[in-house]
């Protein structure tokens, strides 16, 4: 339809001004980059910091301490939060926290590779007046801790109250420097095919090795757990005893946290933050930026939108045309085409208004040049049934009126 005024007012002011509505645009893509990144590192980002017994809890039974110490000293521990990292010649340190935890893929990812598995030992509460703390109810079960390994390594363990005793390690073996002292509710344990690297003075181990491989067993937590890590001859031991464990020399420490529930997979939407795909998204970024900057300026002198209908004879004849088209009614426009040059060859040629009818088509067949050709091109006229024959028939029409006068 035309383009119509409608009132003659002048443009009102919107109802935001364009620096707002750019601020809200900002704000909201700002926003929306945001939710990206932070559901790609959500996983991440959970601090772990629920008084559990892993290696990103601060509670007494966690073991956030020995991580923080190794990072100081420069063992670059390694946080592991997805299960086929695990597949590292690290030493890995596997912290479940009851005997139901599956153990069924670490232990089969790792292989002949140094492990380190710490038993559960502490049933607790969460303390409410400290976030993350926990407040200890009493020893867990013998069985709990005897199923962490079961039905696969047949473990029997055992308690007793030991005053603060030093633990013995086996001579030219362990370090010298593993001088543990034991606490007070000291956990033991044995079983067939392990044989104690550090015990008490009864000779129950407290860290036992299977056969010659580098899978270790550290029956009592409270040796590296954060309750330990207050004490510095403890702390000391602990990292000698990592380093003895880590005996293939590697420069890292891998903390597991996967059996604890603080395990993701890997994302997809993660991969667009991470390299080397990183550098595709920032150039998508880049290019979606120029693409808004170009729509926000404008290039050249704006184009006047054309009228749905133009003006004059032409147009009008046009959109008659369209609608004759569109409503399919063009071939029968050829009797009356006919009609119309048989009335202007009739004016032009001085056809005396007397002869009405075939009387006309006589005449003008009679015509000098004619050649008795304007009946037949009447008839073939008013025959066309199709476009294309309507159209040949008016043509030859058309130049039988011009070569005629």
């Amino acid at each position: 339809m035309s383009d119509v005024a409608l009132s003659g007012q002048g443009p009102t002011e919107g109802a935001f001004k364009p620096a707002t509505m750019l601020l809200i645009l900002a704000i909201g893509i700002i926003a929306f980059v945001a939710m990206l990144v932070l559901g790609a590192y959500a996983p991440d980002l959970r601090s772990g910091h629920n008084g559990g017994a892993h290696a990103l809890s601060n509670s007494a039974t966690g073991y956030s301490g020995i991580v923080r110490l190794a990072q100081a000293t420069g063992r670059n521990p390694v946080i592991v939060r997805n299960a086929a990292m695990l597949d590292t010649e690290d030493l890995v340190v596997l912290t479940p926290e009851s005997g139901s935890t599956d153990m069924t893929r670490p232990l089969a990812t790792r292989g002949m590779k140094p492990t380190l598995i710490v038993l559960p030992k502490w049933q607790t509460m969460a303390d409410k007046t400290h976030g993350g703390w926990v407040r200890a109810l009493g020893v867990v079960p013998a069985w709990e801790p005897e199923g962490v390994l079961n039905p696969q390594y047949k473990l029997k363990v055992g308690r007793e109250f030991s005053h603060g005793a030093p633990l013995r390690t086996v001579p030219g073996y362990a370090p010298a420097e593993m001088r543990f002292t034991a606490p007070g509710a000291l956990q033991t344990a044995r079983g067939d095919g392990f044989r104690p690297i550090v015990a008490d003075q009864a000779g129950h181990g407290v860290l036992l090795q299977f056969g010659d491989k580098p899978f270790y067993v550290l029956a009592d937590p409270d040796l590296l757990s954060n309750k330990g890590m207050a004490d510095e001859r403890q702390a000391a031991a602990a990292l000698a005893m990592l380093d003895f464990l880590n005996e293939t020399g590697a420069k890292s420490i891998a903390f597991d946290v996967t059996l604890n529930g603080l395990g993701h997979s890997p994302s997809p939407l993660r991969l667009a933050f991470d390299p080397p795909f990183l550098g595709t998204t920032l150039a998508i970024a880049a290019a979606l930026l120029l693409a808004a900057l170009q729509a926000l300026t404008r290039f050249g002198q704006a184009r006047r939108p054309e009228r749905a209908l133009a003006f004059g004879k032409a147009a009008l004849i046009d959109n008659t045309a369209a609608l004759v088209r569109k409503a399919g009614r063009e071939a029968s426009l050829g009797a009356r085409y006919a009609e119309m040059i048989r009335e202007r060859a009739a004016t032009f040629f001085g056809v005396p208004q007397r002869l009405q009818g075939a009387a006309i088509d006589d005449y003008l067949d009679g015509l000098d040049g004619s050649e008795g050709q304007f009946s037949k091109l009447a008839q073939a006229a008013a025959a066309a049934h199709r476009r294309d024959e309507l159209l040949a028939a008016a043509r030859a029409l058309h130049q039988w009126q011009e070569k005629t006068g």
